[in-house]
């Protein structure tokens, strides 16, 4: 699978594992965009901006994240489901937690099980342990597509500060997007929405969600939402998550803000 030319906005879900000896062995499930910052607030408290649960109860250890969700509404929808898998009908199947299973290795289990359920099975994700020692293997494995990782995330990249107006004008290449159209229908790129480039070197790709997205499904038919194509122009292999992520970063501000913003996978039911 060929490599991304820019890595997207961060979204991750945490598992926190409580060091304390009167509370050793619990944990928590979280949402950041920030994890370092995040596990930092969970040890000063819920006056620093630690969750309640958490409170009072340290050291807690940040042991494992998944990142890699293209919005923070759909990282949101993970954390939940993974803090409520009884209450979740993509996973009905899945046990509850038994009397000698250690909340750890329930919550594992749990999340292996997610994983390998839609409408996660298909997002790009990666499973990263920031503390190896933890590590387990999970049963059922992690899709294929889906990296294990270890150590801390890498950073982040600086966005731009955006233009204003008379800026953008000023360095605007004259008529090179004037008429830009969609290389898949032929009709023209609406501003609004903003279209999908293909991150390689060199390729022309520009098209509408809409259309790149029926491209990609011609590949895998029978599913609502891609996985994975093959670039119309270059024949490249893209992860659609991780395409969709990148030039939403192209057109965004990165908020340092750990709030909820609208995405196409908002639509998609835990």
């Amino acid at each position: 699978m060929g490599p991304t030319a820019r890595p997207g906005r961060f979204f991750g879900v945490y598992l926190l594992y409580c060091q304390n000896p009167r509370h050793r062995g619990r944990v928590y499930v979280g949402f950041t965009v920030n994890p370092a910052r995040r596990v930092r607030q969970h040890n000063a408290g819920r006056k620093k901006g630690g969750a309640w649960r958490t409170s009072g109860r340290g050291p807690w250890d940040m042991v494992l994240i998944l990142h890699g969700f293209p919005s923070a509404v759909a990282a949101l929808r993970f954390e939940w489901a993974w803090q409520h898998p009884h209450a979740s009908r993509r996973l009905t199947h899945v046990g509850p937690r038994l009397r000698s299973e250690a909340s750890f290795a329930f919550h594992l289990r749990v999340l292996a099980h997610m994983l390998r359920a839609p409408p996660w099975l298909r997002l790009p994700l990666t499973l990263r342990w920031l503390r190896p020692d933890f590590r387990q293997e999970l049963s059922p494995a992690p899709p294929p597509h889906m990296p294990i990782a270890f150590g801390p995330p890498p950073p982040q990249p600086s966005v731009p500060k955006r233009l204003t107006a008379s800026e953008a004008d000023s360095e605007r290449p004259l008529d090179l997007d004037a008429k830009a159209s969609c290389m898949l229908c032929a009709r023209l790129l609406q501003d609004e929405e903003g279209p999908l480039c293909c991150p390689h070197p060199g390729c022309p790709l520009r098209a509408h969600i809409i259309c790149l997205a029926e491209e990609f499904l011609r590949e895998d038919p029978g599913q609502l939402l891609p996985l994975e194509g093959h670039c119309p122009s270059c024949k490249n292999s893209l992860l659609w998550g991780s395409l969709v992520g990148q030039c939403r970063m192209d057109t965004e501000e990165e908020e340092d803000l750990e709030l909820e913003e609208d995405h196409w996978t908002d639509l998609l039911e835990t």
